[in-house]
């Protein structure tokens, strides 16, 4: 699994029919992030009319996703706003609007089009880079197969972390999740996936920023 996240805090700012719109994309690694960094942008902008946000905590389509109107029309702030989180293929991702009442009614489909507006420009401002799900597996192997394995994980974007030479070899070995399938498929029989007690895969998710997008 791969997709982008954004790294620091971008800011955009934009006026429509004398209302104020402020918008701030940020990354978030859970949905309590979220929501303590919405408290903390509701205490720099106390006297705003609404603060309206959503995020997406975890990996793009994941179901930990939230969203908030605060006091305007249902659906047409908190729901712009996601929307423009969901179409960027990106995930751990928080965005909030800020916006201060300018005394004229934008009706429902201005305010939809001033929110998703505020987030869109600032997402296009954010810093991404792209997220990479990798695995780590244990395998063991004859000594005469380790250029083998050496040529496989390179084949698939992987490589050893570490290698203990025994009576046979042993290891450590790190790819990225969307490989970790054919890779094994691919294996010769005298190399050995390394088992739990329990029979499954001894292997374990981590994350590998890659660079920007």
């Amino acid at each position: 699994m791969e997709y982008l996240i954004p790294v620091g805090i971008s800011k955009y700012e934009h006026e429509v029919k004398k209302s104020r719109f402020i918008a701030y994309i940020k990354h978030i690694e859970s949905a309590k992030e979220a929501r303590q960094w919405f408290a903390e942008i509701s205490g720099e902008y106390p006297d705003a009319r609404h603060i309206c946000w959503a995020y997406i905590a975890g990996q793009p389509g994941n179901s930990e996703q939230a969203m908030s109107d605060d006091g305007e029309p249902a659906g047409t702030a908190g729901k712009p706003i996601l929307n423009v989180l969901q179409h960027s293929d990106a995930g751990e991702i928080a965005a909030v609007v800020v916006r201060y009442f300018g005394g004229i009614k934008l009706g429902a489909g201005g305010l939809v089009r001033a929110y998703s507006s505020a987030a869109a420009e600032s997402l296009k401002q954010a810093k991404l880079v792209r997220r990479v799900v990798q695995q780590h597996i244990r395998l063991g192997l004859p000594f005469a197969e380790e250029n083998t394995l050496r040529h496989l994980l390179e084949q698939s974007r992987g490589a050893i972390e570490s290698i203990n030479y025994a009576e046979r070899v042993y290891a450590e070995c790190q790819l990225p999740e969307v490989n970790i399938e054919s890779f094994l498929q691919q294996l010769p029989h005298s190399i050995e996936l390394i088992t739990s007690l329990g029979g499954c895969p001894r292997t374990r998710s981590v994350t590998k920023i890659t660079g920007e997008s």
